[in-house]
């Protein structure tokens, strides 16, 4: 289920493909119907083992075979929500050589399209909107921060639930944080029948450094701290 939040505190589709590019430890490579798993990309991500060209470019490694690639991604969150999938993203074109899982070099694809599937959404976006667009200040850190704040502070979770809206059931069981992003975090909230919304809090300003992190999510506490919404979990 959705937030309530605008669609304007979000990240955008190209957003979205860009940092699950930037941050993923893992792909699928699929060529002539085989599957190769690639893992341990290296903290580089994807991009750091493939060069995306476009049709009108000519692939720097020189070579022109045309074999049709399908790079498979998907978005897992860091955190034990239920449902942990949050996107797909899946990558078509053609290599330039075949793949090879091991190799030390940069493998040049032509690119075809991208399509980031969410929440029920799917979107398509181009190769110009993918380079115009910057990894999102939390990408690489993401998972570390949020799983930071259920570990070693997860009695403040229930606090932010001031800020949310609408106001929670009365059967909430528990909330997690979900997502975080350079425009604000994300809480699941669970629900003893099984079901489950997640509530966007936008923070009061996007991040323009992972160093801000930190503060915005004070902000975010403190904002909470001084409404007049309570609510509490059961025990």
């Amino acid at each position: 289920m959705r937030s309530s939040s605008t669609r304007a505190a979000r990240p955008t589709p190209a957003e979205r493909v860009r940092s699950i590019l930037t941050a993923a430890h893992s792909m699928t490579v699929v060529t002539d119907g085989v599957h190769q798993e690639v893992h341990l990309l290296d903290g580089t991500g994807p991009m750091g083992h493939l060069h995306l060209h476009d049709p009108s470019e000519n692939c720097p490694t020189g070579r022109t075979a045309r074999i049709p690639v399908r790079l498979e991604l998907t978005d897992v969150a860091p955190t034990p929500v239920r449902r942990r999938l949050r996107a797909r993203v899946t990558l078509t074109g053609l290599l330039s050589a075949p793949y090879a899982s091991d190799t030390t070099t940069s493998t040049c694809v032509e690119f075809g399209q991208a399509l980031v599937e969410s929440d029920g959404e799917r979107a398509y976006v181009t190769l110009d909107e993918i380079r115009a667009t910057d990894p999102d200040p939390t990408a690489t850190a993401e998972a570390t921060l949020l799983t930071h704040l259920v570990d070693r502070h997860a009695a403040l979770l229930p606090l932010l639930l001031r800020l949310v809206r609408p106001r929670p059931e009365r059967d909430l069981a528990r909330v997690l944080p979900v997502a975080l992003d350079r425009y604000g975090i994300t809480l699941r909230l669970e629900h003893r029948t099984g079901h489950h919304r997640d509530a966007r809090l936008p923070f009061p300003a996007p991040l323009t450094d992972i160093d801000q992190a930190g503060p915005r999510i004070q902000a975010l506490l403190a904002a909470a701290r001084r409404s007049s919404h309570t609510h509490h979990l059961p025990a």
